[in-house]
């Protein structure tokens, strides 16, 4: 059995409007983690007095002026992480909804060397599964598809909780600058993983859901999140696929799309020009814009596969090894942080 203690473990609580709850999430910590960073984020209720008011020396109290939002609240956390050099952070919410039972869990891979981050995944248990709430589950499920295509990380389930554990040495090659401020944090963050070449694992872990309520508006995510998630897909694979490495799926992509981008460009021309005429396109005419698009279609899809089965698989951290410096990472080209947004 892992003797947990062995390691230097933290957990990063980002903490607003939750006073009715961060007491509880604190004491129910265990003893093996080392140090619980809270970050107030400009919280306007008593959240920040009640951690103050707690006597656990492990804890750290760190404070926002502006509320900034939740991508914001961990970036400042795993600077402290960092600075306290610690091992291995799990962020888990103030509200009380991620049970710290499930901790040994989601450390294990990381400490065993299998896997640079771990996240929940919430859907492997009908009767867990039965408990959230109707439109979280419809928003999970809108969103899934589009999350797995921006990060590359196709094997995961349930990419939009945020109830996750991550080595420092992987923080440590990313820019923490760049990291999204807001709710599209945990998407955004995988995305900059995928860059980087990361391997997550999903460990499955059902979540709590009692009387709090979520400030984030689910159609307002349906709206905001897709145009963001596009433009991390592209920012992926022009960092993986014409940077990092060029690859079968660099040269399917550099055909595919222009193919596909000129038969439908033609196609809309040639209906433009012969819509005041009544007269059909010629086979010639109909040619000219199907077969770019069957090709470019084809090529597009046959990457998509091919980058299904890319999902990173070798850790890019290791147990006991010197974490990668910023100087150290710009020679060996394996930072991932020039991939803000």
């Amino acid at each position: 059995m892992l003797d947990f203690s062995e390691h230097r473990i933290g957990v990063i609580v980002p903490a607003y409007r939750v006073a009715p709850h961060i007491v509880q999430v604190i004491r129910g910590v265990p003893d093996f983690v080392e140090s619980i960073i809270v970050v107030d984020d400009a919280s306007p209720d008593e959240t920040a007095d009640l951690v103050a008011s707690l006597e656990d020396p492990r804890v750290t109290l760190l404070h926002h002026d502006v509320n900034q939002g939740l991508g914001a609240a961990m970036r400042t956390g795993f600077t402290e992480a960092l600075r306290q050099r610690l091992d291995i952070v799990v962020k888990m919410d103030g509200d009380d909804q991620m049970d710290p039972a499930h901790l040994p869990r989601l450390l294990t891979p990381l400490i065993l060397g299998r896997a640079d981050m771990t996240k929940g995944n919430r859907f492997h248990d009908l009767r867990a599964l039965r408990k959230m709430p109707a439109v979280r589950m419809v928003g999970n499920a809108a969103l899934t598809f589009l999350v797995k295509l921006a990060s590359g990380y196709w094997d995961m389930f349930d990419p939009t909780n945020g109830y996750f554990a991550i080595r420092t040495e992987v923080l440590d090659r990313l820019n923490l600058n760049k990291l999204p401020e807001r709710f599209f944090f945990e998407s955004g963050f995988l995305v900059s993983l995928g860059i980087a070449g990361a391997v997550v694992r999903d460990v499955p872990i059902g979540a709590r859901y009692g009387s709090e309520e979520s400030s984030l508006s689910i159609w307002k995510t349906l709206v905001e999140f897709p145009p963001r998630l596009c433009w991390g897909l592209l920012r992926r694979l022009f960092w993986r696929y014409f940077v990092f490495d060029f690859t079968a799926v660099s040269v399917f992509l550099l055909i595919g799309l222009p193919s596909l981008a000129w038969g439908i460009w033609w196609g809309l021309s040639a209906m433009w020009e012969l819509k005041g005429t009544g007269q059909p396109a010629s086979a010639g005419t109909v040619m000219l814009a199907a077969m770019p698009i069957i090709l470019g279609f084809m090529l597009v899809l046959q990457a998509m596969v091919v980058d299904i089965g890319s999902v990173p698989r070798q850790p890019l951290s290791s147990i006991g090894s010197t974490p990668v410096t910023h100087d150290e990472d710009a020679e060996t080209g394996g930072d991932g942080a020039d991939d803000g947004e």
